[in-house]
């Protein structure tokens, strides 16, 4: 008699140390199995009775994801043995010879949406998978060809993210930790709580076999402006009541896990580059490589006209009359993917923001739009083009507003769009990407992008020489709890006397451009100019002014305004400076290797003038301090001049390159941030 063609199974082995190994998802744990699209994994079956016949023996396979799989939408496979894999579409083989042991292999599509699937063999075996996005796959949308690349954009628990100003960058270190506990269940749970998959779960569930799709949900759902039960709030206010400060975060574990452990409430606060960084999170999470990209003097373009307008009155101060903004820095992030829904040559990094700004298609979102769209000035590109265009483009035009209602442009030289800034693959240096989004100032291209982008008022500028020129210089070492000064440089390049106006003024500032207290201010009535003369003007900036009147960002915006008396015509000036921290000093001590105690000795010294109250230090690190913060709280201030000083014990679970992530709170100096990269063997 010929055996049943079906195989009498009786235990299983979904071997998910072995598969998780190959799929680059052993790092989210070994416990079940999680695996990526486009790729083969193996389970092992054990026969009770009779073995496997090849050509004879037959199994009926279903794959299905969502709450109503159904093949139409992708969401549902139905498929049976075949000689060998095909990794084109679902698929099934025996690689084992007969015999009473059956290992099976399974391929998922390459263009299967991404989610939790259960897998039914003979409608009597049933059990639960997890499939994400598969960047080593060259079938995958998401692909990438380069190791190094894919170590960091997709495997990198940990990087830097830059803040501070464009003449003074400043890294941050950043523990994105998308494969510690409990974060790969948050990142599904999100894509479950939006408000598509709420009105249409089939359809939404179809829908994530689209990178673009759930790239633009990610958009939505990082913010909670929509009240969607996004992820974070942002507040852009001196006070965080509620919640805490964007600036005490150190890392996208302790959010994600907040969110999901409080019924999907939104998480206070969050400010741009805490948004960015949890999307960045959650795409390398899900298998789509991604960045956080700081833009330097980025325009928030309220009105589409490209224009930013400003109006000075006489003493140097901005009237805030219009929502457009020009913001210090805003972070955003950049994803990997084709684009098959637009005309070649836009395949690659696109922009996305999670950052809630302006709404598109109805809802707090933004992207992705494709780097290249934007370089080339392909507005009517999908998504949100125009505004991430003028984010890097728009025109600052400054009027000034004299007491007698008359009104003057002022030649002024700010240029939105610099050092576009992400960390380098492989080291933590800055990467320059600013290329990537605009052709060379002043260049034939750079003409044609503003042609083909209607960008009327840069086509009209043209750069004149005016008589009267002044720049900002500062002084060296511009540290927090420092009197320094920094001076206006004015000079005149007619060949006339010249009397004038000089208005020099500094005022605490916070990363997004809103202006806060003064810091210093000077008013020279009559400065006299010969012709082709110089004159170098201080102002000084003293500790006990700015003190209290700084904002978390440590930044102080300094602004210097020329007016000839004779003519009215005005130039000016602006800058900011960053206000250094003091270092902290991190050493490690014992042998850093897994699963052994070490310690982090941390030692910070007081540069204020005055005693620090209520410090406290925090340690923070990608397989380092299990998914969580460890605080260690002084109990008496430090005294100027004194060292804060600390050891904090940690154990490190996984070997490799980590990033120990330090923050330093107290009254005065708000949190210092610092970190070391550790070794740890095996």
């Amino acid at each position: 008699l010929l055996e049943e063609p079906t195989l009498d199974i009786g235990t299983w082995d979904l071997a998910c140390q072995f598969n998780n190994t190959d799929h680059h998802t052993e790092l989210n744990g070994t416990d079940r199995l999680i695996v990526r699209r486009g790729q083969a994994f193996t389970i092992n079956l054990y026969l009770n009775s009779g073995s496997y016949q090849p050509g004879y023996s037959q199994l009926h396979i279903t794959a299905e994801t969502g709450p109503q799989p159904e093949e139409q939408y992708g969401t549902r496979a139905v498929f049976g043995l075949s000689n060998e894999i095909n990794d084109t579409c679902w698929s099934a083989a025996v690689s084992s010879p007969p015999g009473d042991t059956v290992c099976l292999s399974v391929c998922a599509a390459p263009d299967a949406p991404i989610g939790r699937y259960v897998l039914t063999l003979d409608e009597r075996i049933q059990f639960d998978f997890i499939l994400l996005f598969n960047p080593w796959c060259p079938r995958d949308v998401v692909y990438m060809d380069s190791e190094e690349k894919l170590a960091e954009y997709v495997l990198a628990q940990d990087g830097i993210i830059f803040r501070g100003d464009a003449e003074y960058p400043v890294p941050l270190a950043w523990y994105f930790g998308q494969f510690e506990e409990g974060i790969l269940d948050a990142c599904f749970r999100i894509l479950d709580m939006n408000p598509k998959h709420r009105r249409n779960p089939g359809k939404d569930c179809s829908g994530r076999r689209n990178v673009i799709y759930v790239t633009r949900v990610l958009s939505a759902m990082i913010n909670s402006n929509d009240r969607d039960y996004g992820v974070l709030e942002g507040c852009w206010k001196d006070t965080f009541d509620g919640g805490v400060s964007p600036m005490s975060w150190r890392g996208s574990v302790q959010i994600l896990r907040t969110w999901n452990s409080t019924s999907c409430l939104p998480v206070r606060y969050g400010q741009c580059w805490v948004f960015a960084a949890v999307g960045c999170t959650v795409s390398r999470a899900l298998g789509i490589p991604c960045r956080v990209v700081t833009n330097y003097y980025s325009a928030h373009d309220t009105n589409s006209n490209l224009v930013i307008e400003r109006y000075l009155n006489e003493k140097g101060e901005i009237e805030s009359s219009t929502r457009d903004m020009i913001w210090n820095y805003h972070c955003w992030v950049e994803s990997w993917m084709t684009r098959p829904d637009l005309p070649p040559g836009f395949d690659g990094w696109q922009a996305s923001d999670p950052t809630p700004q302006e709404k598109s298609e109805g809802v707090f979102c933004c992207g992705p739009v494709p780097v290249r769209a934007i370089k080339e000035g392909e507005l009517t590109l999908k998504y949100d083009a125009p505004f991430v265009f003028a984010e890097v483009n728009a025109d600052l035009v400054y009027t000034l507003k004299y007491n007698d209602g008359s009104t003057r442009k002022i030649v002024n030289d700010q240029k939105v769009g610099q050092k576009i800034s992400t960390k380098s693959v492989g080291r933590d240096a800055r990467e320059d990407i600013t290329h990537l989004y605009k052709y060379p100032e002043g260049s034939a291209e750079e003409r044609q992008v503003f042609e083909k982008a209607n960008h009327q008022n840069k086509l009209l500028q043209q750069k004149g020489n005016p008589g009267l020129h002044i720049t900002i210089k500062l002084s060296m070492g511009i540290r927090k709890g420092c009197d320094f000064d920094v001076f206006a440089i004015v000079s005149n390049n007619t060949e006339e006397n010249k009397k004038c106006r000089l208005v020099f003024a500094s005022r605490a500032v916070s990363y997004n451009g809103i202006v806060g207290r003064e810091c210093g201010f000077k008013d020279l009535l009559n400065v006299e100019l010969a012709p082709g003369g110089e004159r170098k003007v201080p102002l000084r900036l003293n500790y006990s002014k700015y003190c209290n009147n700084l904002m978390e960002d440590n930044l102080i915006r300094l602004g210097a305004l020329l007016i000839d008396s004779s003519t009215k015509e005005a130039v000016m000036a602006m800058r900011d400076i960053v206000l250094d921290d003091p270092e902290i000093k991190i050493r490690i001590l014992g042998e850093p290797k897994e699963k052994r105690k070490l310690a982090a000795e941390l030692t910070l010294q007081n540069p204020l003038p005055e005693p620090l109250q209520g410090c406290c230090f925090t340690i923070e690190g990608a397989n380092l301090t299990g998914g969580s913060s460890i605080t260690e709280k002084l109990e008496s201030p430090i005294e100027p001049g004194q060292e804060a000083k600390v050891k904090i014990y940690f154990t490190p679970t996984q070997s490799g390159l980590r990033k120990l992530v330090v923050d330093f709170d107290s009254d005065k100096l708000g949190h210092v941030r610092g970190y070391k990269n550790v070794i740890i063997g095996k």
